[in-house]
């Protein structure tokens, strides 16, 4: 099976925007300047590493980016068994299996950012990631250190994050050298996120994750909270609202992951940070991270390796990487050319039918399998439409 992983807030870095500019997905960019109010293409191409650091950007255009490259793995016709994402990437996790629309999903990734942004203000915090010492361990050093200090993230096997005030993570540090650990490193954020710290951001979130009514997915996404795979979107206030002030359980997820049967993650977006958290975590497990359509052909290479496991079944036949995914252009209903027909050799920029008075074109070349949209049907943005096997 395969999952595709999602990274959070950290991953950002100037002009990760660049390699999309020319491939269709950049549209995806447009589209939330359009629902955000915000520059996305200036901050994904033009902001320096102070900027990106904002929560505000950090978030937004993480958020885009690891859509951007999910909109392109589909196009492949590759689709997961399971998602998850860290933090942050949690709300990619929901947009990319359908519980979240895209404009809400981007609303609310904006809201939070927001939320947190003012959270962080009014109660000043910081983070630092202890390395080598036992997590049970780091727990014990921030409760010794008798402060304000948590542990926010559990990452991998001897990778935990605290989280807290000044004053109680630099002690929780100390305590945590002295039992052990081999390094301390503070993290450049602007709060202490995923602690009590942040409960005000919780409760202004709260409200719009409810009116967002994340929908019930085919693909279950597993929880930072709980560390449980979930599939009902009425589950998802609760864990969302719950996510902002509790610890995130990464670890945990990537074993429940492995216990579902996963042995394949593909971490989708800017960076690699959870490529190495994965490596640390589960033995024997198959990786690739993908942040640039430079990496697609190494991805369908690494698919095909695996081939056919790690792929989910879509009418009744396994989507290979050897095959592409039209997608609706456009929301709307659809209407298929009837003049053609499953078998058909189909070009590049050929139209294969209308949604509206929008065409649906091919940006692949190939044999028409089938159409996955019928005749009246009505489909959303980037919905598959037909699905071709490569010449």
């Amino acid at each position: 099976m395969l999952a595709f992983t999602f990274p959070g807030q950290g991953s950002q870095r100037p002009g990760m925007g660049r390699p999309w500019t020319e491939h269709e997905s950049w549209d995806l960019v447009e589209e939330a300047s359009d629902v955000s109010g915000r520059d996305v293409g200036r901050l994904l191409l033009d902001a320096d590493a102070d900027e990106l650091k904002d929560t505000r950007n950090a978030q937004l255009t993480t958020f885009v980016s690891s859509l951007m490259v999910l909109d392109a793995v589909e196009r492949l016709g590759v689709e997961p068994s399971f998602c998850a994402g860290h933090s942050l990437g949690e709300y990619t996790a929901l947009t990319a299996t359908g519980a979240l629309g895209f404009d809400d999903g981007v609303r609310l990734v904006v809201e939070r950012a927001a939320a947190m942004h003012e959270a962080g203000q009014s109660n000043p915090g910081t983070m630092s990631a202890i390395l080598g010492l036992d997590d049970e361990l780091v727990e014990v050093a921030c409760r010794r250190a008798d402060s304000d200090v948590w542990v926010a993230n559990f990452n991998a096997p001897g990778q935990i994050v605290i989280a807290g005030s000044a004053e109680g993570v630099a002690r929780a540090v100390e305590i945590a050298k002295e039992l052990g650990a081999k390094k301390a490193m503070p993290l450049p954020v602007s709060g202490a996120f995923h602690t009590p710290f942040m409960t005000p951001a919780r409760e202004r979130l709260r409200e719009a994750i409810a009116s967002a009514q994340p929908r019930d997915t085919e693909v279950p996404i597993v929880s930072n909270v709980d560390a449980i795979a979930h599939d009902h979107g009425d589950e998802w206030a609760s864990l969302l609202s719950a996510q902002l002030s509790s610890p995130v359980r990464w670890k945990q997820c990537l074993l429940t992951l492995a216990d579902l049967g996963v042995t394949g993650f593909a971490e989708l977006g800017p960076g690699g940070v959870l490529t190495g958290m994965v490596k640390r975590t589960i033995e024997g497990s198959r990786t690739i991270s993908v942040a640039t359509p430079d990496e697609l052909d190494k991805f369908i290479e690494w698919v095909n390796n695996a081939a056919p496991t790690g792929l989910q079944q879509h009418e009744g036949e396994h989507l290979f990487a050897v095959e592409r995914l039209v997608v609706s252009p456009a929301s709307g209903v659809f209407s298929p050319f009837t003049t053609i027909q499953q078998g058909d050799r189909i070009s590049i920029g050929q139209t294969l039918g209308m949604i509206g008075d929008t065409p649906v074109v091919s940006v692949f070349e190939g044999i028409l399998q089938s159409f996955i949209a019928v005749d009246g049907e009505r489909v959303t943005l980037r919905q598959p439409i037909a699905w071709l096997r490569t010449i």
